[in-house]
This record gives C-alpha cells, sequence and structure tokens, in this order.
C-alpha cells in the first residue's frame, strides 16, 4: 500500500493505518530527514525478523538504530547520560545524527548487540516524528537493501521496487541522497564513524 502523507501536516486517518500497521508487526519504508529508511515497532519480533530477513541480516549483528520521538524518549533506552552529553544532544537533535549509546535493559532482546550499544536517532521530520508520537514509543530504523540510492528518493519508485516486501510505503515527497552522520558517544572524545549530511564539530 502506497500512502501519500503531507509533510508539514500529516493526516490523522492515515497515521492511524500506519500505527495500526506497526502494532500488528508490518513493516513501512518511511520519509526521515535524510534518506527513507525502512521502520517497524521496536517491540514486534516479527517486524524486526522481517526487516532484517530484507536486508539479509543477523539482528543480532545488525547496526539498526531507533528513532525517537524525543530526548526523554531517547534517554530510555540509554544508561545514563551525563550532562556533557546531554548538553551535545540537544544541541544537534532532531536532526541528521545517529548517536551511539550504551544501551540499558529496556532495549528488546532481539536487538542487544554484543556491544551493548545502541544507535539513537530524532530526525528533524514531522512525519517520522508524528508515527513515533503516535506510536508511543520508538520505531526501527534501517536503510533499504542495495546500493541504487537514486531508486530511494522517489516514493514510487520506492513503492515500485520494495512494495511486495514491505506493508506500507509512505510518500512524503523526496528523499535525500544523503544518510545521517553516526557519532560513537560510548567514549570520549566522540568519533565520527560514519560523515553523513550532519556537521559535527565537538563545542
Amino acid at each position: 500500500m502506497l500512502i501519500h502523507l503531507h509533510p508539514v501536516n500529516p493526516q490523522p486517518r492515515q497515521i492511524k493505518t500506519i500505527i495500526e500497521c506497526l502494532l500488528d508487526g508490518g513493516v513501512i519504508i518511511y520519509p526521515t530527514d535524510t534518506i527513507y529508511g525502512l521502520g517497524c515497532d521496536i517491540f514486534k519480533k516479527q517486524g524486526v525478523e522481517r526487516i532484517c530477513r530484507i536486508k539479509h541480516i543477523d539482528p543480532q549483528k545488525a547496526q539498526l538504530s531507533f528513532v525517537c520521538h524525543d530526548l526523554s524518549d531517547l534517554s530510555k533506552y540509554t544508561q545514563s547520560i551525563s550532562t556533557p552529553l546531554y548538553r551535545t544532544l540537544k544541541n544537534y537533535l532532531p536532526g541528521p545524527y545517529t548517536f551511539i549509546l550504551p544501551a540499558n535493559s529496556e532495549v528488546p532482546k532481539i536487538l542487544h548487540s554484543k556491544k551493548k550499544t545502541i544507535g539513537l536517532r530524532i530526525p528533524d521530520n514531522v512525519i517520522a516524528n508524528t508515527i513515533v508520537q503516535e506510536l508511543g514509543h520508538p520505531i526501527l530504523s534501517a536503510s533499504l537493501p542495495g546500493d541504487m540510492v537514486e531508486e530511494y528518493t522517489d516514493p514510487e519508485l520506492i513503492y515500485e521496487n520494495f512494495g511486495k516486501l514491505v506493508d506500507i510505503v509512505i510518500d512524503g515527497g523526496q528523499g535525500g541522497m544523503t544518510p545521517s552522520t553516526i557519532v560513537d558517544c560510548t567514549r570520549e572524545p566522540y568519533e565520527v564513524i560514519r560523515q553523513g549530511l550532519g556537521e559535527w564539530g565537538e563545542e
């Protein structure tokens, strides 16, 4: 199913359909402030497993991130965050960044990596934010399979290519081609492990 959403005022009825799909263990393709991504409810094991099958990866080895609604949502899944780190996060989020932080026991078992870390994101995107807010907890964020980034900017093309693999493709307008910047905050100094859209310069 292809759902067209208004990028600034997403239609509540359509959002409700998406939430029901996620709560049912469904998989969606949705816009962020960078590229379109694969998503599911982090607490729905079958959704997580489906995303891993689509991407041919093992859930325990996968570098999957959570899309959170705000910093208090984000802090539910991490070990306690120091004041300077909290300030840094507050400074950069919402925005095109994924922060690697130490995970706590709230992170669903299937998503526990051997490193005990989790990637967390708060995109500056109304659609992604509305979905997470209405769902009441994060959604999983994974990149689309393959390397054809050009095909991933146009929702119609995404639907043609991946519509059969997922339950819903959300058309929230043209997507970007550059992924988020990944910053490892598990030790100091923080380290950029992938330079993406976000500019990084520690104060």
